[in-house]
């Protein structure tokens, strides 16, 4: 099959061997002093070595090679490197958007009885294990704890609905607990803005990511992270809250998109938001 995988130009590679770390799937040996592609099936073409190369001898291309095999690069290269090692390769796959292997990966560990090391006894990130490793990404759910809907504004009457944090689609991990079978809301990052009753129209009850379809980047990766929601997750639900300008319709054919791939299905509803905050449109699509 063609697919995105590594290839080493030998004559810029001087076998300083820096790229061997930043390939924890182990898709990466120094021969005969030179790094070399030992396996195309532990090769996940993301090219985390890439920045690690100070040649510049690595590159991504789309080539015949055969398919990365997540649960065989956990069996023979991960979960012999030790927790570090998991942790190592849970990380990376998170951090570029890749839900999929990422599922693959903890059902692996979970059917082998091994320990996630990205999870303390409680079921949370273990400390200094937060997504992307940046503290403003930190997994946070206030479902439990008695966070969502108390007061949190400057008045009395002012209660915050969000159950969770990150929210930005590009942060948010679809597998995190509280997308767990839940009613999903994709909002575009200008409705909240346009009207006043956001919180208890639209997220009350509800797990929340935000997007721009106009101005965000990535797009691929929202697509995937919104299937491995609809197939892992297993959302019960989602409604779409865009803007009445036309570019906001974008965001409710990435969930279309989304929808295409999975290989579940969940009822969509669209609810259209006019600039000065009435609710214009409302309908199952």
């Amino acid at each position: 099959m063609k697919r995105q995988i590594v290839t080493i130009d030998e004559t810029k590679c001087d076998g300083c061997g820096d790229c061997i770390p930043g390939c924890p799937e182990g898709a990466l040996q120094i021969i005969d002093g030179k790094a070399r592609l030992v396996s195309d099936l532990f090769c996940d073409g993301l090219g985390a070595c890439i920045g690690t190369c100070p040649q510049g001898a690595i590159t991504v291309e789309e080539r015949e090679a055969e398919p990365y095999d997540e649960r065989r690069v956990m069996e023979e290269s991960i979960v012999k490197g030790g927790p570090n090692v998991i942790a190592a390769h849970l990380e990376h796959l998170e951090s570029h958007g890749e839900e999929g292997y990422l599922h693959e990966a903890l059902t692996y560990l979970k059917e082998k009885g091994i320990e996630n090391p990205l999870e303390n006894s409680s079921g949370k990130p273990a400390a200094g294990h937060e997504a992307c490793g940046c503290p403003g990404s930190a997994l946070k759910d206030f479902r439990n704890n008695g966070n969502a809907g108390e007061h949190t504004g400057g008045t009395a009457d002012q209660k915050s609905e969000l159950a969770q944090w990150p929210i930005q689609l590009h942060l948010v991990t679809p597998l995190a607990p509280y997308y767990q079978g839940a009613d999903l809301l994709l909002a575009a990052d200008c409705t909240a803005f346009a009207i006043g009753s956001f919180h208890p129209d639209f997220m009350k009850g509800k797990s929340i990511a935000i997007a721009c379809p106009k101005l965000d980047t990535g797009i691929d990766r929202y697509v995937e992270k919104l299937r491995a929601m609809i197939d892992h997750a297993r959302v019960n639900t989602i409604t779409v809250a865009i803007m009445e300008v036309p570019c906001c319709g974008g965001l409710v054919s990435i969930v279309e998109q989304a929808l295409g791939k999975a290989s579940r299905k969940v009822p969509v509803k669209r609810v259209v938001i006019g600039v000065r905050g009435e609710v214009l449109d409302e309908e199952w699509v």
